[in-house]
């Protein structure tokens, strides 16, 4: 008896929602590079932006198809690929400062209007950065399964001290790596799947593991908790109440260390993006839509 093919497998292992998946199309960043981008309307021209920031080694549409549906109601929901994940920018270095302005750079080129940035995991990372590097721009933040800094434990420490000092012996050898793996597999990804799992499979390896090493090892090098206390702008947090990567705790204490930022539990893993989405979904969900009140009161007390 033949064995099931992998996509098979994957449909038996793993509930993927079963969503439409929207149309993207290339946006071209002027001097940075080019991107694959998202834009999905609102209810209305006015709606308010929300742009969404994923995971290490996803795509944007990954980690966020299943909240797209239900967002996109309300706001105006923009998704791309970061940098070496899916179809980026493939860049010479990978930094999340970089990443930040790549947001920024988004943002503009698009015209949003103070739009609130959310971040899962590597993506909340990034949107910290977003605020330290460009804090007028945007009108608040959204931080799901969080962290301050990696390296708390000498096991992390080790972990990403090794990674760091083996892609930069790599880097020439790592950046060809995954730029002939990417355009494999963007031919892969472009190709129309007949279901969710096979997409999601697509999705999930047109990222390559020399791109998710660079990330991991910039990530390992990331720490917000001198200024996160200076962060002025509505801020919410998703705690991933069972997460083994992401410690419940640590995720707590950057909300207590945030001025004014609220807390929103979803009882579900690192995962729970997509493998527990019935959970995560309404207490993100709650998160933005507390995040984006917050800034119309703030908004009205100043007109």
């Amino acid at each position: 008896m033949p064995l099931p093919s992998l996509p098979t497998l994957l449909r038996e292992m793993v509930d993927v929602p079963e969503v439409v998946i929207p149309k993207g199309r290339w946006l071209d960043l002027p001097g940075r590079g080019r991107t694959w981008l998202t834009d999905v309307p609102g209810p209305t021209e006015d709606a308010p932006a929300i742009i969404l920031l994923h995971a290490v080694g996803c795509t944007g549409m990954l980690t966020w198809f299943p909240v797209i549906t239900e967002l996109s109601r309300k706001y105006r929901v923009v998704i791309f690929d970061q940098r070496w994940h899916g179809r980026g920018i493939m860049s010479e270095h990978f930094s999340i400062r970089d990443c930040a302005d790549d947001v920024a750079a988004v943002s503009n080129l698009l015209g949003l209007d103070a739009p609130i940035v959310a971040g899962y995991s590597m993506g909340s990372i990034v949107a910290q950065r977003c605020w330290r590097q460009h804090p007028r721009q945007f009108g608040g933040l959204v931080l799901a399964a969080t962290t301050d800094h990696f390296r708390t434990s000498g096991s992390e420490r080790f972990f990403h001290q090794t990674m760091e000092y083996s892609m930069g012996a790599l880097r020439t050898l790592s950046r060809s790596k995954a730029v002939n793996v990417a355009a494999k597999a963007t031919t892969e990804v472009l190709l129309d799947p007949t279901d969710t799992h096979q997409w999601a499979l697509a999705e999930w390896r047109s990222t390559s593991s020399w791109a998710v090493a660079q990330a991991v090892a910039a990530l390992g090098r990331h720490h917000s908790t001198p200024w996160l206390s200076a962060i002025d702008i509505p801020t919410a947090v998703v705690v991933t109440t069972k997460d083994k990567v992401l410690s419940p705790e640590r995720q707590r204490v950057i909300a207590a260390t945030i001025p004014g930022a609220t807390v929103h539990e979803a009882e579900c893993g690192h995962a729970g993006c997509v493998l527990d989405s019935a959970v995560f979904v309404p207490a993100f969900l709650e998160a933005l839509d507390t995040t984006v009140g917050r800034r119309a009161s703030m908004l009205a007390r100043t007109s």
